[in-house]
């Protein structure tokens, strides 16, 4: 078996990088760096441990990440997703317990790279996707009640309902200057953007709510009232564990190892789409393996690629991993120099920045989206949506999958075939080989669902990406699902912003709706989309021969 182990790093740096890429690479870098810090702090605050745990895990799993991994642009560290999963753990376990279950989690995701499942964790359908994704974001939430409005609680039940509950006894108590700095933090998060996108939100509100804070000797808790002190420095140590307890780890790590390789390659997949790249999905595995394997040792916790802080590096004109070398460098540097200024922070601060960061991890658009879809798509959706929330990620996700699995069976025993002799271009051009330059065809071979929706984008994507027009001939598609129309609305996107026309053929009445309801159609536009092929043929030959300027929609 082939070993499929390319950093991207050695790629590009045996490529050559100009001087140009690097000054802008260590520029996103120091910003993302910069995003980063309030973040490390939140997730790692939210999950259990000390503070100084979330800016060890950026630093040292970024760093490996950025230099072992399969994408130009991941960002490594903590993330918002693994916090519902860490506090349990630490509940039941302890923080050794943690360490021991994140370096197996670590050895779990280099065997799945070594074995080259990295295409395979990219199939899970959407729904299930969005489903547990909302449901962890409506946890966070829920966790971060008791700080942002100052309740003084010192044990919160670890069930969804008992925690509120318990917030609503104590809803008397409620801290109005704690509330204060909740909602100006939010407000910040929200609309510094309109002022500078340079420095982030959550930075700004920190500093100046902050210093606020210290120089009204506002009565509120903070990360030293509530943690104490935090050390400076970055030190070597073994977790401590009997042999005999492996097992009992096993479970966790399996989870911390699922949730960290879907969330990483899916953190790629985003990045790709916006610089037009191709991640290696096995590399990254391992990459992401080999920091979780090591970053424990130094005291950090779970790390995967970063959705927003990987997109705040691409806008900042990050393309190599320079651009992730340097923010776990500007990290460290904070770390060893201005550390003492972190303990001041407000609890209540870092509840308005994790309460943002939940908004944005909900998907409230992806979410209603398939709720107005196909029934099959929503009953996956609700039913992993309560189970994360109300029982565990690990039974939502087992149950998806299988729900996925029947529900498609059912879905392919319901098709009809006369639907599809019907749409059929029967005495259409069948010999297209000979099309003008500039005209391509893809024809897609049968119903587009969650197991072949990443193949059939990629494959679309690779016909039109030089072509002045694409054809998509949907003849013999009798279905297509949420996760498909996902990945198709995002091909088809970045299509149009490449400057290629997108024309259709042989949709049935099904799909068409579908495609409708998900604003694909508006997307192409419903003037080219033909019931045959002849005529979509005819009128891609016709624009051509014209010469006419294609023009696309500015997305």
């Amino acid at each position: 078996m082939k070993i499929s182990f390319q950093p991207k790093i050695f790629t590009l740096l045996k490529n050559g990088i100009s001087k140009e890429q690097i000054i802008s690479d260590i520029i996103a870098g120091i910003i993302v760096g910069i995003v980063a810090l309030p973040l490390a702090i939140a997730f790692a605050v939210a999950s259990g441990v000390s503070p100084e745990k979330g800016i060890i895990t950026a630093i040292v799993a970024g760093f490996i990440i950025s230099v072992l991994g399969g994408s130009r642009v991941q960002i490594g560290g903590p993330t918002g997703a693994f916090i519902i999963i860490l506090y349990g753990i630490i509940e039941q376990y302890g923080i050794d317990g943690l360490l021991i279950s994140t370096i197996m989690a670590g050895v779990i995701l280099v065997i799945f790279g070594l074995l080259q499942l990295g295409n395979l964790l990219k199939y899970f359908p959407h729904p299930l996707i969005v489903g547990f994704t909302s449901g962890i974001a409506l946890v966070i939430f829920s966790t971060q009640i008791k700080d942002a409005l100052g309740l003084n609680i010192e044990k919160l039940p670890s069930e969804f309902f008992d925690k509120w509950l318990v917030y609503f006894e104590h809803i008397t108590e409620i801290n109005l200057y704690a509330l204060g700095i909740t909602v100006v933090t939010i407000l910040i998060s929200i609309y510094s953007k309109y002022i500078t996108t340079k420095v982030p939100g959550s930075f700004i509100a920190i500093i100046l709510l902050t210093m606020l804070v210290q120089f009204l000797n506002i009565p509120v808790t903070t990360i030293e009232s509530f943690f104490g002190t935090i050390p400076n420095d970055i030190t070597f140590s073994l977790p401590d564990f009997q042999w005999i307890d492996l097992s009992n780890y096993l479970i966790p790590a399996f989870v911390i190892a699922l949730l960290g390789g879907v969330e990483s390659l899916l953190s790629a997949v985003v990045a790709d789409g916006m610089i037009g790249g191709k991640h290696r999905s096995n590399t990254e595995l391992i990459a992401q393996g080999v920091a979780n394997i090591a970053t424990p040792f130094f005291g950090g916790i779970p790390a995967t690629g970063a959705i927003a802080r990987t997109a705040t590096n691409v806008k900042n004109g990050g393309r190599t991993p320079i651009a992730g070398i340097t923010h776990s460098i500007v990290l460290l540097l904070i770390m060893l120099f201005f550390i003492d200024f972190a303990k001041l922070i407000p609890m209540s601060c870092l509840a308005g920045i994790l309460i943002v960061v939940a908004y944005n991890m909900s998907e409230a658009k992806s979410f209603m989206s398939i709720l107005r879809g196909s029934p099959f798509d929503y009953i996956v959706l609700i039913s992993t949506f309560i189970l994360t929330v109300l029982v565990d990620l690990t039974v939502a996700i087992q149950v998806g999958i299988v729900l996925s699995s029947l529900l498609f069976m059912k879905r392919m025993a319901d098709v009809d075939g006369h639907q599809l002799i019907k749409n059929d271009d029967i005495d259409d051009i069948e010999n297209y080989e000979n099309l003008p330059n500039g005209i391509s065809v893809y024809e897609i071979g049968g119903p587009l669902f969650f197991a072949s929706a990443k193949q059939y984008a990629e494959l679309i994507k690779e016909s039109g990406i030089s072509s002045k027009i694409l054809i998509i001939r949907m003849r013999h598609v009798s279905f297509i699902d949420s996760t498909a129309l996902h990945n198709l609305h995002e091909t088809i996107k970045t299509l149009k912003e490449n400057g290629t026309l997108i024309l259709t053929s042989g949709t049935n009445n099904t799909v068409f709706k579908d495609l409708y309801k998900h604003n694909i159609v508006s997307l192409i536009e419903e003037k080219n989309m033909h019931r045959t092929f002849s005529r979509a043929v005819l009128q891609a030959i016709e624009l051509n021969n014209n010469n006419i300027q294609l023009e696309t929609t500015k997305i």
